[in-house]
């Protein structure tokens, strides 16, 4: 950017600029650049020349008086003029005055050395013409290097960048002012890349029209608006990746839904910008639809290995796609519905977390709930009027404590890969409710209960319930969307430890009405995570979870679940290999084939552990893929080269199902071994699975054999107490199994 070159928030009229309220319209003249950006200061020491004179002895210099700082200052010089030495100062202030939704808020970092760094926050009122105070109200990092309470900011604007700086006075804490001048750096005060990505029968919508949709703020502006301006306003300087770019999906097959061990192979394998490092870049994935169908809008992936937050997904055939009935512009509601899921799941990716539950969020800075914001980290049916009072009050923009969070919290806290997502929660902080009408149980289903083998991945149960006298509407999805629990695990004698699941998933909200007494259900595989194995050694474990709700947080009681020792020598040298996060991410996500070293690693173990329930679980996740044929990204040529180009990279390749082998293994474990599957995967899971073999077995032609699954699973789960209501479901399915025509396979 040159010096004449400065984004639309710069300009601005100098009364705007000086109050700080520059948020409204632009005006023209006068022209007057903005103060607010990154401005940095870097010294290092100049090498000292060998003394061929016997060296003076200097009279004591009190520690950090005026006199001190002015030889500080001349004992160092500028960075860029000298080079890089091993011992240096760099110092970055972001100050945010004016300009796009102005915070009136300076932070900084100080570097010190290699290992020294310091974190500051003050809020800014306006003292003078380009004059601001205000007091440090945070410090991260080791404060003894910057012990001052206040800071006053003195701005040097220009249109020529090396003319522009801020003078810093630190003040306070009982010690002699600290004086730093700082260069003009940027406009924007972090640097972050997008790559966005498609399939071929994807949409991808990361523009739309302001003024498209009727319903829609009175004074928004019309504009075309991009998701990286919704970023570049949010204060970040963004670039978009040459990688970005269409998938082929030739290869494929017939199923084109995505399951999540599919889209974690995918983003591996296909962002260009794929690195085990902590970085300002992010992959945005557009695909049709998810293996679980409508409900499923978006995935915030958590991490590639073991960095967190470094990409989403988002499916343009779910109920994101479908405007409310008697919309005035149903197809400008469905673009805007779009790039608002897109935005919003990218917005995780900055460690955002919902509008209702930032109280329970990273705890750098005491953070409020609220689920009225209009922001995009909110959902739209969620306030009070719905979605249309939401997107008649939203100007498409994120909060001010959302903005304060990306703009100053300390740079990790932000960056992707980085800092974990959504971290440092704790019970301790639940807002409960004495008199709450549900109650929630932790829980599993086993013949001898709580008691795991060694290796055995746990599964447990949730169940809400309504205690009250009356019927209360609920999110049918509440217990699936793992984003509104916290899950602690915690082996006696050791440290509690926070479940994080490998996948975020954005449901559509519908409600349905609980009757007094009735009860949601839904199921969790805690063993492993981001975190890896939580549940590996053997000893005994509490879990408990805290589901967040809008009004409350419900908090289980404590499930109590004891891990076996190992039975011999085979499973104790299995486990060295198995307890892996390749091992964990192909049992969590039901297979892939990315990582065909674990895939070894799971039949060795189903063959040498047979009759333990590890092998089960090996046994379901190698078939499953196998079932319906597996999509993987087949790269013939070098990616970065050919996307320079503009070229496709690649296309997916289907690697082809064996429903020989995927029938007799799921046969055998779903009904064979029955009893068994029933209580390694818990009855939630265990019906899920048979559901899907029945489903398989139709789809081949077999309906008899598909009732049969049903009526056997009706058996089982009678003899075990299961919800008559659930019994009927089995019931209806193996009706309509029966009644079905055979059909070729």
């Amino acid at each position: 950017m040159t010096d004449q070159e400065f984004p639309e928030e710069t300009l601005r009229d100098i009364d705007d600029l000086e109050t700080g309220s520059a948020s409204g319209p632009i005006r023209v003249f006068p022209f007057y650049p903005r103060a607010s950006g990154l401005y940095a200061h870097a010294l290092a020491i100049r090498p000292i020349p060998f003394p061929r004179q016997p060296i003076p002895i200097p009279r004591p210099i009190p520690f950090d008086t005026a006199e001190q700082e002015e030889i500080e200052e001349e004992a160092f010089e500028d960075v860029s003029e000298s080079g890089f030495y091993p011992w240096f100062r760099n110092e970055e202030l972001r100050l945010d005055v004016d300009g796009r939704y102005p915070q009136m808020t300076v932070s900084g970092t100080i570097r010190h050395g290699i290992s020294v760094r310091i974190n500051w926050i003050a809020n800014l009122r306006r003292t003078g013409r380009s004059v601001y105070s205000g007091d440090i109200w945070y410090k991260d990092g080791n404060t003894a290097y910057l012990p001052h309470t206040n800071v006053s900011i003195r701005v040097v604007r220009s249109f020529f960048s090396n003319q522009r700086k801020v003078t810093a006075t630190f003040s306070g804490g009982g010690i002699s002012n600290r004086i730093r001048e700082y260069r003009w750096k940027s406009w924007y005060f972090h640097p972050v890349e997008f790559e966005f990505d498609r399939t071929e029968d994807a949409t991808a919508t990361t523009v739309i029209n302001t003024c498209e949709h009727p319903n829609r703020p009175a004074g928004l502006t019309c504009e075309n608006l991009s998701i990286q301006t919704v970023y570049r306003r949010a204060g970040f300087d963004v670039s978009t990746s040459l990688g970005s770019g269409n998938v082929p999906i030739s290869g494929t097959g017939a199923n084109t839904t995505w399951s999540d061990a599919e889209m974690h192979d995918a983003m591996q394998v296909f962002w260009s910008d794929f690195r085990n490092v902590a970085q300002w870049s992010m992959w945005m994935f557009f695909a049709r639809q998810h293996d679980w169908g409508t409900s499923l809008g978006g995935i915030m992936f958590d991490d590639i290995g073991p960095n967190h937050r470094q990409g989403t997904a988002m499916f343009s055939d779910s109920f994101i796609s479908n405007a409310p009935s008697g919309d005035a512009n149903p197809a400008a509601w469905v673009r805007r519905m779009q790039f608002w899921t897109a935005v919003h799941e990218m917005g995780h990716g900055f460690n955002l977390a919902h509008s209702w539950q930032k109280a329970l969020g990273t705890a750098w800075i005491p953070l409020l709930n609220d689920p009225e914001a209009r922001s995009f980290m909110n959902y739209p049916d969620n306030v009070v009027g719905g979605q249309s009072q939401f997107f008649s009050d939203f100007d498409l923009r994120f909060s001010d404590q959302e903005l304060l969070f990306m703009r100053h919290a300390p740079a990790r806290f932000v960056q992707m890969g980085n800092a974990d997502w959504f971290d440092h929660h704790g019970f301790e902080q639940a807002t409960k409710s004495p008199e709450s009408p549900f109650e929630l149980e932790a829980r599993v289903h086993r013949e001898e209960t709580a008691y795991h083998e060694f290796m055995e991945p746990v599964s447990i149960e949730l169940k809400l319930k309504n205690t009250s006298t009356e019927p209360l509407l609920i999110d049918k999805n509440i217990l699936s969307e793992t984003d509104n629990m916290t899950v602690i695990l915690k082996k006696q004698g050791k440290p509690a430890r926070q479940w994080a699941p490998y996948a975020y998933r954005c449901y559509e909200h519908t409600k349905v009405a609980l009757q007094p007494g009735e009860a949601l259900y839904g199921s969790l595989r805690v063993s492993t995570g981001l975190n890896g194995w939580d549940m590996a050694e053997p000893g005994i474990y509490g879990v408990q979870v805290a589901l967040h709700m809008e009004d409350e947080d419900l908090v289980s009681n404590a499930l109590r679940i004891q891990v076996a020792p190992p039975m011999g020598r085979e499973e104790e040298l299995l486990a060295q290999d198995f307890f892996s996060d390749e091992v964990g991410r192909i049992l969590a996500l039901d297979g892939g084939e990315f990582f065909p070293k674990a895939n070894d690693l799971l039949r060795e173990v189903s063959a040498k552990l047979s009759e333990r329930n590890v092998a089960l679980n090996a046994r379901l996740a190698l078939a499953i893929p196998r079932a319906h044929g597996y999509k993987m990204l087949d790269l013939d040529k070098d990616p970065m080269q050919m996307r320079a180009d503009g070229k496709a990279i690649g296309a997916f390749k289907l690697v082809k199902p064996d429903t020989k082998m995927a029938r007799e293994e799921l046969t055998a474990v779903l009904q064979t071994d029955a009893v068994k599957a029933a209580d390694t995967l818990g009855h939630i899971d265990f019906k899920e699975r048979v559901d899907m073999l029945s489903h398989f077995l139709s789809e081949g032609g077999d309906v008899t054999a598909a009732a049969q699954c049903q009526g056997d699973m009706h058996d089982l789960l009678q003899k075990r107490g299961v919800l008559k209501s659930v019994l009927k479901q089995i019931d209806t399915e193996k009706a309509h199994y029966a009644k079905a025509k055979p059909t070729a396979a």
